[in-house]
């Protein structure tokens, strides 16, 4: 049997989004989550290698990664500042929030997993960035500015009061009246992450480390670094997560596939692969 050398890149910020999508998959559990991402590169290997895993055959599960040069999971590490919330009047310490605490226990369990390789950017502020409304609340609460001379003329002239200029000034002043506290965020950026799939992209194609890449995102970005795979002999498979991708895409990848299940059509923990 030929052994194949295929690398299995997972863009984890893509990834944790897209598996809100399977309802099985405990998005809170950092255990499940960990195991439904090497459930996936598994199903991936399979298909390409046609190995099949007997449930519980502990000798056949070792084939599989046989044939695996390295899984790499690409995520930013929690932001650990405490930016002081303007409507909470405290200061929010995000190293130590809920999803932090997930994200550290993920990274944990994946570098205990065989063949697992971690890949980490930062979350960072830049200098300037305030608290803001999320963009789904902006267009709502933009409407103060149409009614922001209205405003100003009935304050500074009572005469000025029209019963219908008014009701509407004061459906646009609720907006931001029951703007709630959780309704702002705090602007960070990962840094790092992207580069480092293109580095590993382009370092394991030149070094001829592997005969075929397989990257989960519905990133374009990756598209420079595939030609260079491609340029090279590298086969290049693109898993998106039944999420729907350019159609110019085809041309700068090898193939198109979703290592779980579309999600209307199971609920279930994902097995097969399927062809998009």
């Amino acid at each position: 049997m030929r052994i194949r050398r295929i690398a299995i890149l997972v863009d984890g910020g893509f990834f944790l989004k897209r598996i809100k999508a399977w309802p099985s998959i405990d998005r809170t559990d950092p255990v499940k989550v960990a195991d439904s991402i090497r459930h996936l590169c598994k199903r991936h290997v399979q298909k390409l290698t046609g190995i099949k895993t007997p449930q519980g055959n502990q000798g056949d599960q070792v084939n599989w990664l046989d044939h695996v040069y390295r899984m790499f999971y690409y995520d930013a590490r929690p932001y650990e500042g405490a930016p002081h919330h303007p409507f909470k009047n405290k200061q929010i310490e995000f190293g130590k929030s809920p999803e932090a605490k997930f994200r550290y226990d993920l990274f944990n369990e994946l570098r205990n997993k065989r063949k697992f390789a971690l890949r980490l950017g930062v979350v960072k502020n830049n200098d300037g960035d305030y608290w803001s409304p999320y963009s789904r609340d902006i267009k709502n609460l933009m409407k103060i500015w149409h009614e922001a001379k209205y405003i100003h003329e009935v304050l500074s002239d009572l005469s000025k009061y029209d019963e219908v200029k008014n009701n509407s000034a004061l459906k646009a002043i609720n907006y931001w009246k029951d703007l709630s506290e959780d309704q702002i965020q705090f602007p960070l950026r990962q840094k790092g992450v992207d580069m480092r799939i293109g580095l590993d992209i382009t370092t394991m194609t030149m070094k001829k480390q592997v005969d075929t890449i397989i990257l989960v995102t519905g990133d374009s970005d990756f598209i420079p670094a595939a030609k260079i795979a491609r340029r090279e002999g590298v086969e290049f498979i693109l898993d998106p997560m039944w999420q729907s991708v350019e159609k110019d895409l085809s041309e700068h990848i090898d193939g198109l596939i979703s290592g779980f299940d579309k999600p209307a059509v199971s609920a279930s923990q994902p097995s097969e692969i399927e062809h998009v």
